[in-house]
């Protein structure tokens, strides 16, 4: 009698093709859960952002998801920095433990900065920043401004 995992031409084509295939359904899997959850969409899905979801949809940066300016850009950083940062959110909201005014945590914030400087970069070399610290100081409505709407605010309204 033959069986088919006998024969070696077979089994080694099974040992290379199934973790080959499994390893491209677990690549197209994580690209589009990562494409995914840093969509505005996503993001508003949650009542603690439905605000800024819509405060987002009427700004100038409308045309950006949300994790163009609150996660870090490049993959690597970007993988550990969304899971902590969504595991914190989830936790949060399961505990009912979402403050009624989010703000970013200083990490956040350093990662909003970098994001600022990686497309405004080339804008903002006649700003002084020595007298603020970050972009968000002076612009910290952003594109989220929750009392004023985006037509009728400045740049750098409080």
């Amino acid at each position: 009698m033959s069986f088919w995992w006998k024969k070696p031409w077979r089994g080694r084509w099974t040992f290379v093709l199934i973790p080959f295939a499994a390893g491209i359904a677990v690549t197209l899997a994580a690209s589009f859960a990562m494409h995914t959850t840093d969509s505005a969409a996503f993001c508003g899905s949650c009542h603690s952002m439905a605000e800024a979801a819509l405060t987002h949809s009427t700004s100038v940066h409308a045309q950006f998801a949300c994790n163009e300016c609150h996660a870090p850009h490049n993959l690597i950083p970007k993988i550990p920095f969304k899971t902590k940062e969504g595991a914190r959110d989830v936790y949060k909201t399961v505990t009912y433990n979402v403050p009624d005014l989010i703000h970013p945590n200083e990490t956040t914030l350093t990662v909003i900065q970098n994001n600022c400087l990686r497309c405004h970069g080339s804008v903002i070399k006649e700003v002084n920043m020595l007298s603020k610290d970050r972009c968000t100081d002076c612009h910290r409505h952003v594109p989220h401004s929750p009392k004023t709407p985006v037509a009728k605010r400045s740049a750098a309204d409080a």
